[in-house]
């Protein structure tokens, strides 16, 4: 793990993912998964160790439990999103034809979050975008930067009321 990243070295990564991709997958089959989410499960976990190779502390947690932490949390995550009904007003319509004017407004929509979310503080933004743009857990978020997660958690909502009121400004000057 020390080699994938110090080095980001991909023999030492194939290395790794050999050795607890199954173990993984079992792992994610007895919590209930079907075989293909679990595969999919294992992929994603591995794709995350990648990306945050650089996170890893062997001080503060041994390989196989942050790699089993990852793999727990991404399952975690699928089955909420699973079991989760989508609302009938928000299910997509594959006849239905995007209109223009439904496109643009999306833009414009899109284009205020940016301002408003450039208008934070740059600690509140980093833990907003980390936690929504990023989908991170606040426990990934603390692993990632070291930051006390009470600490996580009131920067989330500060900047997410300051960005309720300024998305009300930017509205009510439209």
């Amino acid at each position: 793990m020390l080699a994938v990243r110090d080095q980001r070295d991909k023999a030492a990564f194939a290395r790794l993912f050999d050795h607890y991709a199954p173990r993984l997958k079992g792992m994610a089959m007895r919590g209930g998964a079907r075989p293909d989410l679990a595969e999919e499960i294992v992929q994603d976990a591995f794709l995350s160790v990648w990306r945050k190779a650089a996170s890893f502390d062997p001080h503060r947690a041994q390989v196989s439990s942050w790699i089993y932490q990852i793999a727990r949390n991404r399952q975690i995550d699928i089955a909420r999103k699973e079991s989760r009904p989508v609302p009938e007003e928000l299910a997509i319509d594959p006849n239905e034809q995007d209109d223009a004017g439904q496109i643009v407004a999306l833009e414009q929509e899109a284009q205020r979050l940016r301002s408003a979310l450039q208008s934070l503080p740059d600690k509140q933004r980093e833990m907003v975008e980390k936690a929504y743009l990023g989908e991170l857990t606040h426990q990934e978020i603390k692993s990632v930067t070291g930051v006390p997660l009470g600490t996580i958690k009131s920067r989330i909502r500060l900047g997410l009321t300051r960005l309720r009121h300024e998305l009300k400004e930017i509205r009510s000057h439209d």
